[in-house]
C-alpha cells in the first residue's frame, strides 16, 4: 500500500484555463495544456511554446472490402486548428490502423527526442479468434486511436509536423508515405566513429558515470507515477470483479424474491415491485461497470504505455551522455598510447608512468619484431589521425548530448502538461459516472422503500 506521503497524483491541477469555442462537430476546443495559443516568451528556455491549437477526433468506423479476406476498418479522422502549417482549419480524411502505425513509426524516427505516444497493440487475441470486427473491439480501438491523436495534438512540436498535416489533409496518402520513406526530413544519419567501436566498449549494460541530478529526479518521478498507476489498476480491477459478483448476487436475489411472491399471495405485488427494483439495481451496476470502471481501467493502461514512451526518451538521453563519456574515455586511452610511443622513441619510456602494462606491451612488440623506431613512428602517425577523428567525434557527441538534454527537459514539461490534462479528464469522467450511479440508485431505492414499508404480515 502507498502511504499518504507517496501520493503520485499530487501534481494534478484542477483549475481549467479558458476554452476556445466554435460551432461545428468539435464544438469546443478543450481547455488545458496543449491547446494554448499564446506565444509569449516566459523567459524559461525549457518552457514549451505552442503556436496554436489542434483538436482532433477519430470517429465513424466503417468496414471496408467487407466479405473479403482483405477486409479492414477505416476511421474518419478530423481536426480543427489555427496552426499556419495546415492549409484548412478543418481537415479530415479516412485512415486505417496501418496508417496510424506509419504515422507513429515515422514520428519516432523524425523526432527522436519527443515523447511519441504508443499505439494499441495490433497482435491481440481478437485477430486470432476473428473478433476484430466486433462492435466492442472496433469501439475500443477507435477510442485508443482517438486518444493517440489527442496526445500528438497536445505536443507543440509534433502538432506542427508535415507528416501529421499530410495525415489529415492528403488525398494521396499512400503516395506521400512512399515519398516520406524515400526522402525523410533532415539529413540521413551517416556512419560515425562511434559505430566502429566494438560492442564490448559500448553495450546495453553500461551506466552513465556522471549522472545529472535533474534526470535522476525525473526518473524517480516516472517510477512513482507508474507505481501509482499500477496500484490503482490492481485496486479497481479487484473492485470490478467484486462488482460483477455483486451484480449476479442482486440478480439471484431478485429471482428468489419473485418466487417468494408467488408463495405469499397477500403481498405478491409489493414483492414483485421489490424484485423489479433489485433487477434494475443489478442492471445499473452492470451499466456502471461498462461505462465508468472499464473506461477508467483502459485509460490507466493507456497512460502507462504513454509513460513508458516518456521513460524511453529519458533512457535515450542517458545513452547520448554515455556515448560522450565512452568516446572521451576512448580518446584518453588512444592519447596515452600515443604519448607512450613518443616517450619510447625519445628514450624516456620510464617517464611515462604507465607502469607494468606498458612494459609488457613493449616486450610483446619486441617479440613480434615490431620494436623498431620506424614502426613506432608509423603507428604514431596513425594514432595522431585517430586522435583527430576522435576529438571531432567527442566534440560532436558533447554537443549532441547537451542539445538532447535541453530537449528532454522541454519534453518533460510537455509530458507533465499532457499528464495533468489526461488525469483531470480521466478522474473527472470517473467521478461523473459515480455520481450518476448513486443518483440513479437513490431514486430506485426511494421509490421502493415506501412500498416495502406498507407491507403488513398477519401473524
Amino acid at each position: 500500500m502507498l502511504g499518504d506521503d507517496d501520493d503520485v497524483f499530487d501534481s494534478v491541477t484542477w483549475e481549467s484555463p479558458s476554452a476556445l469555442a466554435y460551432d461545428d462537430d468539435l464544438a469546443t476546443v478543450p481547455a488545458g495544456p496543449g491547446f494554448r495559443q499564446s506565444t509569449a516568451d516566459s523567459g524559461d528556455p525549457h518552457e514549451p511554446k505552442w503556436e496554436g491549437y489542434l483538436v482532433t477526433s477519430v470517429k465513424d468506423p466503417v468496414k471496408e472490402l467487407a466479405e473479403t479476406k482483405d477486409a479492414y476498418v477505416s476511421y474518419l479522422v478530423s481536426a480543427r486548428t489555427n496552426l499556419p502549417i495546415f492549409s484548412t482549419p478543418g481537415p479530415s480524411a479516412r485512415r486505417r490502423f496501418q496508417d496510424f502505425f506509419f504515422l507513429r513509426d515515422h514520428l519516432v524516427r523524425d523526432f527522436p527526442a519527443c515523447v511519441v505516444p504508443a499505439l494499441p497493440d495490433k497482435h491481440r487475441l481478437e485477430y486470432i479468434t476473428g473478433d476484430r470486427f466486433s462492435p466492442e473491439f472496433i469501439e475500443r480501438r477507435r477510442l485508443d486511436l482517438h486518444r493517440f491523436l489527442q496526445r500528438i495534438a497536445r505536443h507543440p512540436t509534433l502538432q506542427r509536423s508535415t507528416l501529421l498535416r499530410a495525415f489529415f489533409e492528403s488525398t494521396e496518402w499512400h503516395v506521400y508515405m512512399h515519398q516520406h520513406i524515400a526522402h525523410p526530413p533532415g539529413p540521413e544519419p551517416s556512419p560515425s566513429i562511434i559505430d566502429n567501436i566494438s560492442d564490448t566498449l559500448l553495450n546495453a549494460f553500461s551506466r552513465v558515470k556522471k549522472p545529472d541530478e535533474r534526470f535522476l529526479v525525473m526518473r524517480e518521478g516516472v517510477d512513482k507515477f507508474e507505481e501509482g498507476l499500477n496500484h490503482t489498476d490492481r485496486l479497481y480491477s479487484r473492485i470490478r470483479n467484486r462488482t460483477s459478483d455483486l451484480t449476479a448476487d442482486y440478480h439471484d436475489l431478485a429471482v428468489a424474491v419473485q418466487g417468494l411472491g408467488f408463495l405469499e399471495s397477500g403481498i405478491t405485488d409489493p414483492l414483485n415491485h421489490f424484485s423489479n427494483t433489485l433487477l434494475e439495481f443489478s442492471a445499473l451496476l452492470r451499466h456502471t461497470t461498462h461505462t465508468t470502471t472499464d473506461p477508467l481501467l483502459n485509460h490507466l493502461h493507456s497512460l502507462l504505455t504513454y509513460s513508458h514512451a516518456n521513460r524511453a526518451v529519458l533512457k535515450l538521453r542517458d545513452q547520448k551522455q554515455l556515448d560522450f563519456e565512452e568516446l572521451s574515455e576512448y580518446l584518453s586511452g588512444v592519447t596515452a598510447e600515443r604519448d607512450r610511443l613518443a616517450a619510447v622513441i625519445s628514450g624516456h619510456a620510464g617517464s611515462t608512468g604507465l607502469g607494468i602494462g606498458a612494459y609488457i606491451k613493449d616486450r610483446v612488440d619486441a617479440l613480434r619484431g615490431a620494436d623498431d623506431d620506424r614502426s613506432r613512428v608509423e603507428k604514431m602517425r596513425k594514432l595522431d589521425a585517430k586522435i583527430k577523428e576522435l576529438q571531432d567525434a567527442v566534440t560532436t557527441a558533447h554537443e549532441t548530448s547537451d542539445a538532447f538534454s535541453d530537449e528532454t527537459l522541454r519534453e518533460q514539461v510537455i509530458f507533465q502538461h499532457a499528464k495533468e490534462a489526461e488525469m483531470k479528464e480521466m478522474l473527472g469522467n470517473f467521478a461523473d459516472g459515480q455520481i450518476e450511479f448513486y443518483k440513479a440508485a437513490m431514486e430506485e431505492w426511494d421509490r421502493i422503500i415506501p412500498v416495502i414499508q406498507r407491507i403488513r404480515v398477519d401473524i
